[in-house]
C-alpha cells in the first residue's frame, strides 16, 4: 500500500519524531545535541516555524510546532536532517544513512492536546529511564518552561501565557502540569497518532480539518472519523 501523503497545515500545532537508522544513537558527544539545537533554531526561523516544545534522547528526537505556511514544517525538517546528517558524518567519521526514513508527524487539536503532548514530550527521557525528574533531563524544553533557563527559538503557544498572569505563575503551573502525568489512553494516542500520521482530535476538529484537504486524516473505518482518545483508552 501506498502511503499517505503528510498531513501538513499552515496554523496547526504539529507533533514531529525523527529516529535513528534502526534505532541506533544519532548522538554521540555533548556537541552533537547542542548543535542539531542550534540547527533547529535556525531552520524553524528560516521557514516560519514556531517551535513550541522538544526533547532530543540517545536515538530520537520530538518537536511540537506550528507553520505559517504548508511548506514551512516539512522545508524544515529536511534542512535540519539533512544538514546534521553531514555534520554527523563529518565529525564522528561515519558514511551513510542517519535517519530511519522520513520523518513521522500528526496535526494535534490545541485546546484538547497541546499542552498534554508537551508534558508527553517532557517525560520521554523519565519513561526511558535517562532522569528521574523531567527537570533534570538538559535536552528539552522543561528547563526553558520551568524557568531554568532561555530557549531563544522557543515560542510559547497561547495556552502557555494563559496559565498564569506572571513568567512566576506560568512556571509554576507548567511544571505542576507535567509533574501530574498524562494517562495511559494520553500516551497511546500521541504515540498511535504521530506514527500513523492520522490527526489527533475531538470530531469537530477532525471534520473541520478533513474540509481543509483532500488527504484523509483518519483511518478508514465505515465512513466516520475516529475519536483517538477513545480508540486508545
Amino acid at each position: 500500500m501506498a502511503r499517505l501523503p503528510r498531513l501538513t497545515l499552515p496554523g496547526y500545532p504539529h507533533h514531529l519524531i525523527q529516529r535513528g537508522n534502526n534505532r541506533q544513537a544519532i548522538f554521540l558527544a555533548l556537541a552533537d545535541y547542542q548543535t542539531l539545537i542550534e540547527l533547529v533554531a535556525m531552520h524553524a526561523s528560516r521557514f516560519g516555524v514556531a517551535v513550541h516544545a522538544y526533547v532530543l534522547m540517545t536515538n530520537h528526537f520530538h518537536l511540537l510546532a506550528t507553520p505559517e505556511t504548508a511548506d514551512g514544517v516539512p522545508q524544515m525538517m529536511q534542512a535540519v536532517g539533512r544538514s546534521y546528517v553531514r555534520y554527523f558524518n563529518s565529525k564522528h567519521q561515519r558514511s551513510g544513512t542517519l535517519w530511519e526514513g522520513r520523518y513521522r508527524s500528526t496535526l494535534i487539536q490545541s485546546e484538547r492536546y497541546l499542552l498534554a503532548c508537551m508534558a508527553y514530550i517532557d517525560l520521554n527521557p523519565v519513561r526511558a529511564g535517562l532522569s528521574a525528574q523531567p527537570g533534570e533531563y538538559p535536552w528539552s524544553s522543561h528547563g526553558h518552561y520551568t524557568g531554568r533557563r532561555t530557549d531563544r527559538f522557543i515560542t510559547p503557544h497561547a495556552l502557555v501565557w494563559e496559565l498564569g498572569n506572571t513568567p512566576f505563575a506560568r512556571e509554576i503551573a507548567y511544571a505542576e502540569l507535567v509533574q501530574a502525568g498524562i494517562s495511559a489512553s494520553q500516551q497511546v494516542a500521541f504515540t498511535d497518532s504521530v506514527f500513523g500520521g492520522w490527526a489527533l482530535g475531538e470530531g469537530d476538529f477532525v471534520s473541520e480539518l478533513q474540509g481543509r484537504t483532500q488527504r484523509r486524516i483518519t483511518k478508514r473505518t465505515a465512513g466516520r472519523p475516529i475519536l483517538h482518545e477513545k480508540k486508545s483508552g
